[in-house]
């Protein structure tokens, strides 16, 4: 732990990364973080509460509360010379609404400081057990979602995204299923390209969904899968062949590590 902020004279901010679900996927840093902070709040909805097992600070669920509640409780206790604990799901970097958060911060004097986490795109593919950049298959990853009661820039839309036939991981649009079908195909993906869900990657009670862009939106609608859910698109995601080989460990391709065999 950094002690420059732990010993700040108005304390300090943690946001931290949760991970998708799993306990011990929160990091180190993050788990020692909570364990001594003075105040953790949490993403309530998404974030397995089983991380605080060690925890002896008051907990505020933060899906009950709006911006201004949620700073006001960071700066009471940050001028106290408290440490807080910004607990998010995934990684804080993606979707976790950070940005706002630090300009308060920012305003008050109050310093903070980022703990990555695992994202659910990553837990996901580890789920899946998938290479997400497969060798002359992809080597493009694109987070996104798709836009809904808030929107996404126009440039972003999924029919435009598609195009480029990369990898996507798309977030917080399970709901929202046929029109993510429906827009993957007009932008270029086929009806036979490979979609995987993925709901509560890394929990106990995750479930995966396999089918393609065909069939996949009538499967979601039968398990009733409405949220908490990872949509996973791409060729990687199939079960076709390795079509080829990395470079990396090729024994005939050099590289500033290793010769090349002759």
């Amino acid at each position: 732990m950094h002690d420059k902020l732990k010993n700040n004279k108005k304390g300090s901010v943690y946001f931290i990364g949760a991970g998708p679900g799993a306990p011990d996927l929160v990091t180190i840093r993050g788990q020692r973080v909570i364990e001594e902070a003075d105040c953790v709040i949490y993403a309530g909805s998404l974030v397995n509460k089983e991380i605080f097992a060690h925890c002896q600070a008051p907990l505020y669920d933060s899906s009950t509360l709006n911006l201004d509640e949620i700073i006001d409780i960071m700066v009471d206790v940050a001028e106290k010379g408290g440490m807080v604990a910004r607990v998010h799901t995934g990684d804080p970097s993606l979707y976790g609404a950070i940005k706002e958060q630090m300009a308060r911060l920012d305003q008050q004097g109050i310093d903070y400081e980022v703990v990555p986490g695992v994202s659910s795109a990553f837990g996901a593919a580890a789920t899946l057990g998938i290479e997400l950049t497969l060798p002359e298959v992809t080597q493009s990853v694109i987070i996104t979602r798709r836009g809904g009661r808030t929107p996404v820039p126009e440039e972003e839309h999924l029919t435009k995204l598609a195009r480029h036939g990369a990898t996507m991981m798309i977030f917080l649009s399970v709901g929202m299923i046929a029109d993510v079908v429906r827009e993957l195909q007009a932008g270029g993906y086929s009806a036979e390209t490979p979609v995987n869900i993925v709901q509560k990657a890394t929990w106990l009670d995750e479930k995966i969904i396999r089918g393609t862009l065909a069939d996949i939106a009538g499967k979601v609608a039968e398990a009733k899968i409405t949220k908490t859910a990872l949509i996973c698109v791409g060729k990687v995601f199939g079960d076709s062949p390795l079509t080829a080989e990395s470079k990396l460990y090729d024994k005939h391709f050099s590289h500033g590590t290793r010769s090349a065999d002759k």
